[in-house]
């Protein structure tokens, strides 16, 4: 079942981003459709929190997509090639999101297969966030897309995982946010190979 628009005006991006595990992200793309099981994200706290775009209430071009109300995309380029897939959550004007991390691939395994130009088996195919993005077919075209649409959707599929079986570690690459870089706001499934590195809990 899609999961209903409410659900991503939830104010509290930590449990979102704890509960959107086992959850399936799926993309239609010229009517082919992927879809994978998240299993590792990262929560980015809005205004409050130095690893985020939107810390101390930043507003760019780029970052405008934060700031509307929960239920969309946000689609941003690191480095200049990977584009990273984040959930916009929370009211308008409250800027908090949740990248996802990793995906274990669930449907069209084909088609994933072929963009990432490797077998299924491999970790990396989906493993980190740009990977992740890529084998679903997600660039920056998908920025600002309806949660709930045609094109890109996340449906419950009653996947549940026990607290034991999900790790909160600090987040990777944010050494620049200063203290809030020891956040443990990094939630992923133990055991998981999707997991990206380091991944030794």
């Amino acid at each position: 079942m899609k999961l209903q628009f409410s659900y991503y005006l939830n104010q509290d991006v930590l449990f979102l981003a704890k509960d959107l595990l086992g959850k399936v992200l799926f993309t239609q793309i010229d009517g082919e459709i992927t879809a994978g099981i998240i299993v590792e994200t990262e929560a980015y706290f809005g205004v409050q929190d130095k690893a985020s775009h939107a810390y101390g209430g930043r507003r760019t071009d780029r970052t405008e997509t934060l700031y509307n109300q929960g239920g969309i995309s946000y689609v941003y380029l690191c480095y200049g090639i990977h584009n990273l897939f984040n959930i916009v959550s929370s009211v308008e004007g409250e800027p908090h999101a949740v990248l996802i991390r990793a995906i274990e691939p669930l449907i069209g395994k084909d088609i994933i297969e072929l963009r990432r130009k490797m077998a299924i088996t491999k970790a990396a195919i989906s493993s980190g966030p740009g990977s992740a993005a890529k084998a679903l077919g997600i660039d920056r075209s998908f920025n600002g897309k309806d949660l709930a649409g045609e094109e890109i959707w996340i449906e419950d599929h009653g996947i549940r995982y026990t607290d034991d079986q999900i790790v909160a570690v600090p987040r990777v690459g944010v050494a620049y946010a200063q203290e809030d870089a020891l956040l443990p706001w990094r939630f992923c499934i133990k055991d998981n190979k999707y997991v990206s590195k380091p991944n030794k809990f």
